[in-house]
């Protein structure tokens, strides 16, 4: 049976939240191994899509931290990983989710749902934490955008991705919580409006439309199925985390 001091298993973690994640984890003095397709240092090969590596991967792991993005595979990659977590005796499974994603209509969201299912059914002590937008997720959307920018109608509340890694290091250390909390910024909005904090910390400012989206979905975003509570837990503001990346 793993101990409180054994290693560490991230899954997505040189992507943007996960590497935060692993930084601070070892920065904590826990032995961290990243699963990764690929070799290199502080890696551990192996693949969640066809579970090759998972076995070795896992051995005298005490804790997963799933925080791979597994687009329309989520569900399937969270099923396998969470069955060789069981098999592996580990005792604690830490799940990153999506805030908002209950009967939301995107099929990415729906395929969340079924992650977390596959992680409460593994047979693992598990916590779940769900999450709004990162910041960087706005200039992601519409950065690369020039004199006219559109916009999708969406309400956001979008939180800083160290304060999310800050926080499932928490939970690594907490053990099991079960669905904890949601973890929401300080401050919610409209993405047409984020949009112009972000293009004015850069010196631009171009002129930016709101489109609403089609269906279902649109219908979702722009009524705020995303969101969180105010005042979320968050404690940077968008326009100060656009300052601070202002040059990047």
């Amino acid at each position: 049976m793993p101990t409180g001091d054994s290693p560490i298993l991230v899954t997505g973690g040189t992507g943007t939240v996960g590497r935060p994640t692993v930084e601070r984890l070892r920065a904590a003095g826990r032995e961290v191994r990243v699963l990764s397709r690929q070799p290199g240092e502080g890696r551990i090969q192996g693949d969640l899509a066809t579970g090759e590596g998972l076995e070795p991967a896992l051995a005298g792991v005490g804790a997963v931290v799933h925080l791979a993005y597994g687009g329309s595979d989520e569900a399937e990659h969270t099923r396998r990983l969470a069955a060789a977590a069981a098999a592996a005796g580990v005792d604690h499974l830490l799940y990153i989710s999506i805030v908002g994603i209950d009967g939301h209509p995107f099929s990415y969201y729906r395929r969340k749902v079924e992650a977390e299912e596959a992680v409460r059914a593994a047979g693992v002590p598990w916590t779940i934490l769900r999450a709004t937008q990162f910041h960087d997720f706005v200039p992601r959307l519409v950065g690369r955008q020039r004199a006219v920018v559109v916009a999708p109608k969406w309400a956001m509340q979008p939180i800083a991705v160290g304060e999310v890694a800050e926080r499932l290091v928490e939970l690594v250390e907490a053990g099991p919580s079960g669905r904890v909390a949601d973890l929401a910024g300080p401050e919610q909005g409209a993405l047409a409006g984020f949009a112009r904090v972000w293009f004015t910390a850069r010196g631009r400012r171009p002129l930016v439309w709101e489109l609403p989206l089609p269906g279902a979905s649109g219908r979702a975003l722009r009524a705020g199925a995303g969101l969180g509570t105010l005042p979320g837990a968050g404690r940077q503001t968008f326009a100060e985390w656009a300052r601070a990346h202002a040059a990047d």
